[in-house]
């Protein structure tokens, strides 16, 4: 397959915080006196509503502001809500009679309210939380794209389209990921996806400076390999794609037990430094990990086209959070944990939703698709190579080429 590419051009036009001279700004000073003051519509797509499910801590700082408590929230207003499983907890239902978003019984009646033009300005898809399959890989077999193509046919019977999000990863099969991009791009859908971790609070509170040269990176998860193991890739990406040069793709990647983090430490293949650091962030233990091993993590290893090869340590029980220690090519070492802050209301999801925002009211995405597919790709890669007895996997439909955008993270805005 041929390598995906973004070019400058339309990269630059994809996003208004394309510059670190955006940071702390409000919406007011981004768009004109009109679009601030008008809140767009937005209708959802979701697997279930309970508390805290990612339905809940997205949609309702829609509902109930920011910090979900009644205050001051996003310039949106949600119209319009489908629904695909209604467990015991479901909050959905009393939700709607609350605040009078009309809960609809399928996802065109949802973006149209039953009507043959688009009626929203943004559609907000959530396959996270609810019961699913699960595949041999142990991948967790949300909806996502029977949401995204449901939406897709209403935008192409419509003939018309509206910005698209999709939370966390796109697929979460490889062939399912690169589907719904294709048919993004098949029909001009402005579509943005992704975990909120690249835009959380940062300990300490710095990234890797705009178009580095990186000599050497080594990134740590934790919890289950497909669940947080999309969220440490997308968070590693987000830091990595800023190295000079952009983002050119992956050549090949493998899964390794976490048994051959000591040999791998022996040849010098893991930087010891880097390892030391990288823990030091994320609270693991290195006497501990080299003397048990966690049996349920992997060490994923990703060798990048432009010769970059990284080793990512899947911690369970080790580690307790996620982050990256990068060297430069001048000898200094980045280290920096993604933080889940619990209160108010799990806030890095605030900050997800402000780039959704920007891109309902801007109708461009607050960053490039690419990452996210891109990180897609690698984890199923990497749970195919799990699956298939640690097996290298050669990924040249990863070659995926994207400029990225300076975008900022938690302490850059303001909400």
């Amino acid at each position: 397959m041929d390598s995906i590419k973004l070019s400058r051009r339309r990269l630059l036009q994809s996003s208004l915080l394309a510059s670190g001279a955006m940071a702390n700004v409000s919406l007011p000073s981004l768009f004109g006196c009109d679009e601030a003051t008008t809140k767009k519509r937005v209708a959802a797509v979701i697997t279930i509503y309970r508390h805290n499910s990612h339905a809940d801590v997205i949609l309702g700082k829609i509902l109930e502001g920011w910090k979900q408590d009644g205050g001051e929230g996003p310039n949106l207003e949600l119209v319009s809500l489908y629904v695909d499983q209604f467990p015991d907890d479901d909050m959905s239902r009393k939700l709607a009679e609350r605040f009078g978003f009309r809960l609809c019984s399928t996802i065109e009646e949802a973006i149209t309210l039953g009507n043959k033009r688009i009626a929203v300005d943004g559609v907000i898809s959530i396959g996270e939380h609810g019961d699913y399959p699960w595949n041999g890989k142990g991948q967790h077999l949300y909806p996502r794209r029977r949401f995204f193509a449901a939406i897709a046919d209403t935008f192409e019977k419509c003939g018309s389209v509206v910005p698209v999000f999709n939370d966390k990863h796109p697929g979460p099969e490889w062939a399912d990921a690169l589907w719904m991009y294709q048919r993004a791009k098949e029909l001009q859908i402005p579509w943005m996806a992704g975990s909120s971790l690249p835009v959380s609070y940062r300990q300490p509170d710095q990234t890797l400076r705009w178009q580095d040269e990186i000599s050497a990176c080594v990134a740590i998860g934790y919890s289950g390999l497909d669940i947080y193991g999309f969220h440490t890739l997308d968070f590693m990406q987000c830091l990595l794609e800023r190295r000079k040069g952009g983002e050119l793709g992956v050549e090949w990647v493998q899964s390794l037990p976490t048994t051959k983090i000591g040999e791998w430490l022996d040849q010098g293949q893991i930087d010891s430094k880097l390892l030391d650091e990288a823990l030091a962030v994320t609270g693991g233990d290195r006497a501990k990990l080299l003397q048990d091993p966690p049996v349920d993590g992997a060490l994923f290893v990703i060798q990048y086209r432009d010769g970059l090869k990284v080793p990512v340590l899947m911690l369970p029980g080790n580690a307790e959070a996620i982050g990256a220690a990068i060297r430069t090519k001048s000898g200094e070492v980045v280290a920096i944990r993604t933080e889940e802050r619990p209160d108010p209301r799990y806030p890095h999801f605030a900050y997800l939703l402000k780039g959704i925002e920007n891109m309902f009211h801007t109708g461009k995405p607050s960053y490039p698709v690419e990452r996210s597919l891109l990180t897609a790709g690698m984890l199923d890669r990497l749970l195919t190579s799990h699956y298939q007895n640690d097996v290298r996997m050669e990924t040249p439909e990863l070659a995926i080429e994207y400029e990225p955008v300076d975008y900022g993270y938690a302490p850059h805005f303001e909400l």
